[in-house]
């Protein structure tokens, strides 16, 4: 248990730390636990030092975990961090609090039905494929007004951006331009940051955070 609190009392020194250096507060950044592939025995010690912000990458291990997990500590607020297919729309609207990878129209138009159905929105960030890479998931800035847009006309309330950057690129200039991008669309929040450079992020505007190996330890 205490080191679980040992870990988050860490990384939250080290958020407060980048948020005074950026003049910001520590209060307005939401560290989110980033749970995929932990079990709930994992998870308890982190919730028990007081971690209330948890995220996953796939609705069905989510789904298999995280009822019996929140029956247990009401409070517990659930982040899709993960791609979302477009048939798992509606589990996915009844399961999260924040969904942070909305990146293409079909997914759009799920996540609008699946939410007039729930009569429940989540917090919805679309996520912008920051680096231009093939293989990862996320709009192209090109067509990160287009998509906004269609979203808008759904019905759908985008709140903010949510990128991953490059591995093993200076992540700087990725982190201020989905910045300039959240403000140009005059978004709220920026989802960016991982264990290995969430003080930087925050540096340059991140209000979440997704930090799992800095909280739960390295994977064996």
């Amino acid at each position: 248990m205490s080191e679980a609190a040992d870990r988050l009392a860490e990384v939250q020194g080290h958020i407060a730390d980048a948020a005074r250096r950026a003049q910001r507060k520590a209060d307005d950044i939401c560290l989110i636990a980033v749970s995929k592939t932990h079990d709930a025995d994992a998870i308890r010690p982190l919730i028990t030092a007081g971690q209330r912000h948890f995220g996953e990458n796939r609705v069905q291990e989510a789904a298999a975990k995280w009822p019996a997990l929140r029956a247990e500590t009401p409070g517990v607020m659930l982040h899709l961090i993960g791609q979302l297919q477009s048939n798992k729309a509606e589990e996915a609207v009844a399961l999260f609090d924040a969904i942070h990878s909305v990146d293409r129209s079909s997914l759009v138009q799920a996540l609008a039905k699946a939410c007039a159905k729930a009569g429940r929105q989540p917090i919805l960030f679309v996520q912008v494929n920051i680096g231009g890479e093939e293989q990862k998931g996320g709009c192209t800035v090109a067509d990160l007004p287009a998509l906004l847009s269609e979203a808008k006309d759904a019905g759908l309330a985008i709140v903010g951006l949510m990128a991953i950057p490059p591995v093993d690129i200076e992540p700087t200039p990725f982190f201020a331009l989905l910045d300039e991008l959240a403000e140009r669309h005059a978004l709220p929040l920026r989802s960016m940051g991982m264990s290995g450079d969430y003080e930087t992020a925050v540096m340059l505007g991140a209000t979440h955070v997704r930090v799992g190996t800095a909280l739960f330890g390295a994977r064996g």
